[in-house]
């Protein structure tokens, strides 16, 4: 975290430091206050200052001009160890965090950010969870979600899995927004849980007064102690902080950039709605899994040599040709419509399948059902062997190839596993509803 090029040399010139409170002017206008870090990729056209209103602002240093009002320090906080005495009256939550911004301490009078991986740094910024459990937490990785990989899963498979065998009464997984959806499938394959075993994060940082992390891991420790021994996603139901929806692992997707109410489940409605601490099923009808004695079951190993292709007009079959030449182990294709791509990328396909790769077709409708029995195209692909993903998301056919050819490599194995329901991934029919 530093300056660098030109905004460091406009700080030195006038020997400013991080901690310093400046003055900077530009046309007229000035704005005062505090000096804070960047990141190190930042720009080095801005500086960064806190104003007295507890705001940060960036100021871009062309033709502005700075004095240095008064030295200070560099921002820092110093933490000291909690003493909090386990209640034997409330259950045992633990939180595992891989990263994201759904639980971080913000120093608002100096503007340091603190992630928060420790039982003691949860607690520190959101210490409403003791008043519902008994917290202990762990960090297993650091990462933006984007780079999350199947290693992973299975890293945060094994993580849950000791905390749930060591007694804890369910499990809280802190991820980042981009990829939650890929990691809770993967741990609804890779996890026979007889606990709650709950992923949830923050569309907003926690320094921002629309943040939604406080609401998401409070919904997500009630969902913990709950009786639905499910992978599932806790995220906000609206754009307001009313209440979170419990989506299942295999049937959950982010659906927009920005809002706060960016996860939906698709072709089913949520499991649960979480209303200040309290968990109310949607529909009684529909199934779901249920707490039970005994540990946790892992079938954790993984085959990360899949592709995931999307469709297009003009796609070219040398892309599959290249995955074959390239000793990928299985393909799954976003499809379009009915689960569709040209017909001239038939020959490629058969080409996979001929050398024993499974082929696998969702579509990019993600509402309603792959058949490709009603057009030519279509039934071509299912005589090239083709596997349909039924109701599958793309997503979720694509991470669950990768749990299967972990299972087995035998092309007829995979095809039944792939077409058997075995965490809610595929629904009885077609859904006709846009929830």
């Amino acid at each position: 975290m530093s300056y660098r090029g030109a905004s460091k040399q406009f700080l030195d010139s006038q020997d400013i430091s991080i901690g310093d409170k400046i003055r900077i002017t530009k046309k007229d206008v000035s704005y005062e206050g505090m000096v804070l870090e960047r990141a190190e990729d930042a720009d080095e056209k801005h500086i960064v200052l806190k104003l007295a209103s507890g705001y940060n602002v960036g100021l871009d240093i062309l033709d502005a001009e700075a004095k240095l009002l008064e030295k200070g320090e560099k921002p820092k906080i110093e933490l000291q160890p909690l003493e909090i005495e386990k209640d034997g009256k409330k259950r045992d939550i633990s939180i595992i965090s891989t990263g994201g911004t759904v639980a971080s301490i913000i120093d608002y009078k100096t503007g340091a950010v603190h992630p928060a991986f420790t039982a003691d740094d949860l607690l520190r910024a959101t210490p409403e969870l003791l008043e519902h459990a008994n917290i202990n937490g762990e960090a297993i990785l650091n990462i933006l979600s984007e780079n999350m990989k199947p290693d992973y899963w299975i890293k945060a498979a094994r993580s849950i899995a000791d905390e749930i065998n060591n007694g804890a009464y369910g499990v809280v997984v802190a991820h980042g927004t981009d990829t939650m959806h890929y990691t809770s499938a993967a741990l609804s394959f890779i996890l026979d849980t007889p606990v709650p075993v709950v992923l949830t994060g923050a569309q907003r940082s926690s320094d921002r007064p629309s943040s939604d992390a406080f609401l998401n891991l409070m919904g997500s420790v009630t969902a913990a102690k709950s009786d639905i021994a499910e992978v599932m996603v806790c995220m906000h139901a609206t754009e307001d902080d009313s209440y979170c929806y419990l989506h299942r692992g295999t049937k959950v997707r982010k659906m927009h950039t920005s809002r706060r109410d960016t996860f939906r489940s698709i072709n089913t409605q949520p499991i649960a709605k979480v209303r200040n601490g309290n968990i109310t099923i949607l529909d009684e009808n529909q199934e779901y899994k249920k707490r039970e004695n005994g540990e946790v079951k892992l079938q954790d190993n993984l085959e990360p040599k899949v592709a995931f292709i999307k469709s297009y007009p003009g796609i070219s079959g040398e892309i599959i040709d290249y995955h074959i030449d390239k000793g990928y182990k299985g393909i799954v294709i976003e499809g379009t419509g009915l689960g569709h791509c040209p017909d001239y990328l038939i020959p490629a396909v058969n080409r996979a399948t001929d050398s024993g790769i499974p082929v696998v077709m969702g579509s990019q409708c993600l509402y309603g059902r792959v058949n490709m029995n009603v057009y030519s195209t279509g039934r071509e692909l299912v005589s090239a062997g083709v596997i349909s993903a039924l109701d599958m998301l793309p997503e979720t056919a694509y991470v669950k190839l990768v749990w299967t050819l972990g299972q087995t490599d035998n092309m007829e194995e995979v095809r039944k596993i792939m077409q058997t329901n075995l965490k809610g991934e595929i629904g009885a029919k077609s859904s006709q509803k846009f929830f």
